[in-house]
């Protein structure tokens, strides 16, 4: 870094600094001022009736036990109001209440309402907080929110003076999928008070349904984490759920490669039967159409038909539900067809990842009967159905598709786009890392208007502390802006890790034990660390390009020397070695913590692409390894004058020459000329729009654009837009394909009419063709790239990563 670029550096991140503090101490402030008359409930009492149901005893013992685990007071409990003037807090249903002496009964109180619930205060000689459900469940989630409004510090309980709610839910089924298996980085390691904990947490936000995996799905059958076999597990977590009143739901893949064998079918009945006749609650089971699993749709609803049966022997009012994920357009021809024969063992159906229509085209397709949950994916950051919109290619190739990935404004976004098309949503989820994002989707499940903002702040309140729930929910929003725009230019990644930073150093030792918060401080430093290692390569390969365009005054042979030694000093003087030391301490606590598996090799991980990004921080970030290589093939010709003008190649590779244009179409800032489409706030899962896409896990010996590109989905063209063309030249059109899914053809058109070259094989090589003069004649021209229509899978093949429209002259 020149020294004036560390002058800059420095000067930024001066100003950070002040702006981070600025705005810490005006969110305590902000907090302080927002808090208002308090009761002190430290010494209170709980009361529930004495035959009180098992759903309302386990909400009353979950209200004692979360507070008593953040406070070190464990309250006591009545079955009726005490005589002397502690703080009363009682919990029961509308009706038991009006057993209980001062009971005032609010306003409405007689509405009953699906899991709804109301909280009020009466004070008279003492302060009596109610907490009435409108049925079991609604106890359960009065209490939840009642403690997610408590204000709760080391030995004291209190709760705004004007604290009340009278609410029930706005979606009818609000669920996570937990799979205890391998592939979902850290749930693998979990016990069963661990899964407890972590199905109390869920219900705190609204949580009413989770979904389990069996022991046989497109994963490994053991792990070295395990803690349990998987059948054992899967009953104990059923038996969770069941304690709780939630809904169990079981996700089970039709994983035989042959449904037409009666073998096959058999073998399946048995197999199905046995885990159904284990578990002590099951509600419903959801069938993958694809992603595992790939039968016809006839074979795969002759399978299901038997299976509801044989899953009505053990739970007789269990529900089957499909989807149609994965399906090409032959098949998903045949699955509407059957649909409008209107199964009458089929339930619903279930709309997920890689889908190839849209949410309001499935509804339009679907008999009015069958209604559709919603599986959205809320845990992977690329190469699935929600990516982040122009992630920043540093991002992708190291953080990776399984991130600790706080996203909530893009999760409520999301929701509101499709919840008017579902009866509600059980998310697609691998782990712990979506965190934030179930909180998020519970919340919006229970109020679609509620603010995201808000959310966060119970979400920092309630898991981190009352005394920096603001701080930490700002720094929620921050971490998902980190992800926004371009890495090199986006200085507020350093404010958010001035952010956390300073609570880290504001922060109770039992907060920094806390895995949530060790979760956004890993993704704070990492960010940053990333961020300074980007702007720190980039610059090493500018200066040796630079150096490159010496070769004729100084010699080919010694400005290769020099771009050598400029490239070496990535590893040999690297840089803010601090963060990087910091993340590292950070991803063992995790693993401590919360058996979150950073590494493959440290932690036991069971795959970088599996949430391993500790593996992947010090992934190159630049050209270095495809110039070093260049540089060796260079040094072999004997010509200096060939050995000069392939320096000269490389140093100007991106050069489209006089009056020509060049895309770089995985980079935002570079392709001007794609045709973006409706864009992901209207569309976050790019059907009908362009997205950025990247290779997946180690970096092959390639230029950096090679890395990433523009990609279109199904039958959907990637178009590029030129105008302003000289309508007398002639131009030629130089491009390089994406490297994902290569079994998938790809054919160029210009102007709809016109081909350039038909449906072939995206071959490892750059490719140039002449472009008919008479498609450029207007001064406009539009490329349009497709692959072979009606592919089902994820959609993917229409990859686009280099383009470069040359003119040759008239």
């Amino acid at each position: 870094m020149t020294s004036h670029a560390k002058h800059l550096h420095r000067r930024a991140a001066q100003r950070l600094l002040a702006f981070a503090m600025l705005a810490f101490a005006m969110s305590v402030a902000r907090a302080a001022a927002a808090t208002g008359p308090l009761i002190d409930l430290s010494n209170a009492v709980i009361v529930s009736a004495s035959n009180a149901p098992g759903l309302e005893r386990k909400a009353v013992q979950m209200l004692i036990e979360e507070v008593a685990k953040r406070t070190r007071l464990r309250w006591k409990r009545a079955t009726s109001l005490p005589t002397n003037d502690a703080p009363v807090i009682v919990v029961g249903n509308a009706a038991s209440l009006n057993s209980f002496p001062e009971t005032r009964t609010p306003a409405g109180a007689t509405r009953v309402r699906p899991e709804g619930y109301r909280i009020w205060i009466e004070r008279a000689a003492r302060p009596v907080v109610w907490v009435a459900g409108d049925d079991s469940r609604g106890e359960l989630f009065g209490v939840g929110r009642l403690l997610r409004a408590l204000q709760i510090e080391p030995q004291k309980i209190s709760l705004p003076a004007d604290f009340h709610a009278d609410t029930a839910p706005q979606t009818a089924l609000r669920g996570h999928q937990l799979g205890y298996r391998p592939k979902c980085n850290s749930y693998d390691g979990w016990t069963v008070a661990m899964w407890e904990q972590y199905i109390r947490d869920l219900a705190v936000f609204g949580c009413n349904a989770i979904e389990l995996i069996p022991p046989r799905s497109d994963d490994a059958s053991d792990s070295p984490h395990f803690p349990l076999p998987q059948m054992e597990m899967m009953i104990e977590m059923s038996r969770l759920a069941n304690d709780y009143g939630l809904d169990v739901w079981i996700w089970y893949p039709a994983m035989d490669a042959n449904y037409t064998d009666p073998k096959t079918v058999e073998f399946a009945l048995q197999e199905w039967g046995e885990v159904f006749s284990k578990l002590p609650r099951v509600n419903a089971v959801f069938v993958p159409g694809g992603d595992p699993g790939h039968t016809q749709p006839k074979a795969l609803f002759d399978l299901l038909e038997k299976q509801t049966a044989n899953l009505h022997r053990f739970h007789p009012k269990a529900q089957m539900w499909v989807s149609p994920q994965s399906f090409n357009s032959a098949w998903m021809q045949e699955f509407f067809e059957l649909m409008r024969r209107e199964p009458v063992w089929l339930t619903g159906i279930v709309y997920g990842p890689q889908v190839r229509i849209s949410l309001p085209q499935l509804r339009a397709g679907l008999p009015a009967r069958y209604p559709i949950r919603d599986y959205p994916d809320i845990t992977h950051s690329r190469h699935c159905q929600f990516p982040v919109p122009d992630w920043d290619l540093a991002f992708a190739m190291t953080e990776g598709r399984e991130s600790i990935n706080p996203r909530p404004r893009a999760m409520a976004s999301i929701h509101r786009l499709t919840h008017t098309n579902t009866s509600g949503f059980i998310t697609y989820s691998e782990g712990c890392n979506d965190d934030v994002n179930k909180a998020v989707w519970s919340a919006l499940g229970w109020d679609r208007d509620a603010d995201v903002s808000a959310i966060l702040l119970d979400y920092g309140r309630y898991f981190i502390s009352a005394a920096h729930a603001e701080a930490f929910a700002e720094g929620l929003l921050m971490l998902e802006k980190n992800w926004t725009g371009p890495l090199w230019r986006n200085e507020p990644v350093e404010q958010t890790l001035r952010h956390f930073q300073a609570l880290e150093r504001e922060s109770m030792p039992q907060e920094r034990l806390n895995w949530r918060f060790q979760q956004a401080l890993y993704r704070a430093y990492y960010d940053a660390y990333l961020r300074r290692r980007l702007l720190y390569e980039s610059e090493l390969e500018e200066q040796a390009l630079a150096t490159l365009r010496d070769a004729a005054k100084s010699g080919s042979m010694a400005v290769i020397r020099d771009a050598e030694r400029i490239l070496a000093r990535a590893t040999r003087e690297p840089v803010a070695a601090e963060l990087r030391a910091r993340v590292f301490e950070l991803a063992a606590a995790l693993f401590q913590s919360i058996r979150m598996q950073l590494s493959v090799s440290r932690y036991g991980a069971i795959a970088l692409e599996r949430g391993a990004n500790l593996d992947a921080i010090d992934v190159r970030l630049n050209s270095r390894t495809w110039l070093l290589k260049q540089f060796e093939i260079i040094a072999t010709l004997s010509n200096e004058t060939e050995r000069r003008a392939r320096l000269m190649e490389i140093a100007n590779r991106q050069d489209p020459g006089l009056d020509g244009f060049y895309d770089d179409l995985g980079d935002p800032e570079k392709s001007p000329h794609l045709v973006r489409g409706a864009g992901p706030a209207a569309d976050p899962a790019f059907l009908e729009s362009s997205l950025a896409s990247f290779i997946r896990n180690s970096l092959p010996d390639w230029p950096v654009p090679w890395w990433h590109w523009a990609e279109a989905l199904y039958d959907r063209p990637l178009q590029l837009r030129y105008t302003g063309l000289d309508t007398a030249a002639r131009y030629r059109i130089r491009v390089v394909y994406g490297r994902e899914g290569r079994a998938t053809k790809i054919r160029l058109m210009a102007n709809d009419s016109t081909e350039i070259h038909p449906y072939l094989d995206r071959p490892f090589e750059l490719l140039e063709f002449e472009v008919p003069q008479a498609t450029t004649r207007s001064g406009n021209l539009t490329l349009s790239w497709t692959q072979e229509p009606g592919a089902g899978g994820n959609g993917r093949g229409c990859q686009v990563a280099e383009v470069w429209l040359i003119k040759e002259g008239k």
